[in-house]
């Protein structure tokens, strides 16, 4: 009994034809000339086909989408209508690629270039510049130089009363008050 019915749910039974088959046919006996749209395809494929799947109108969109994207159907104002077989085929998005000119025979592919800026040319009748030194060049160290110690002054100077200064910075000197009117 299992071997009766089929194990595919959305595989329509076989005594209806494909979807893709039924939308062409559709498209061809209502053979308006603005093409049919979705509900009078629908319409046509559920009188002339009576039994079919529960699913039918989102399997029939999901068909007419697939059938648009594959250029089996070309969709104007909402209407579905086969494609003129005179009309030049669709292009992607983007810019198309140049076509390729085809070598003659008996022609050798030179290597592509190597990436980066090319060396500059060299004078063939120049003399050829010395070797150059591991050093750096100008033989000083690379870097900052170190700071130099100060001979005349004491390392660490000392206060020069007992206490240490205070941390922070120091009150404001307020001038002496003079008597006016004297």
């Amino acid at each position: 009994m299992a071997a009766e019915e089929p194990n595919n749910p959305t595989q329509p039974p076989s005594s209806i034809p494909q979807y893709p088959e039924m939308i062409l046919a559709a498209i061809e006996a209502l053979n308006d000339k603005n093409g049919s749209n979705k509900s009078s395809i629908s319409k046509y494929i559920e009188s002339t086909y009576g039994d079919l799947p529960a699913a039918h109108s989102t399997l029939l969109a999901h068909h007419l989408n697939k059938m648009k994207q594959g250029g089996d159907l070309v969709m104007a104002k909402n209407n579905y209508m086969k494609p003129d077989p005179n009309a030049p085929p669709r292009r992607g998005r983007g810019r198309p690629p140049k076509p390729k000119v085809p070598l003659p025979p008996g022609t050798v592919l030179s290597p592509p270039r190597p990436r980066g800026r090319p060396p500059k040319p060299r004078d063939p009748f120049a003399p050829p510049p010395p070797p150059k030194k591991a050093s750096t060049g100008s033989g000083k160290p690379r870097g900052r130089p170190p700071k130099k110690a100060k001979v005349g002054a004491p390392s660490s100077p000392a206060p020069a009363t007992g206490t240490p200064r205070p941390r922070g910075r120091p009150p404001k000197v307020k001038p002496a008050v003079v008597p006016v009117g004297c």
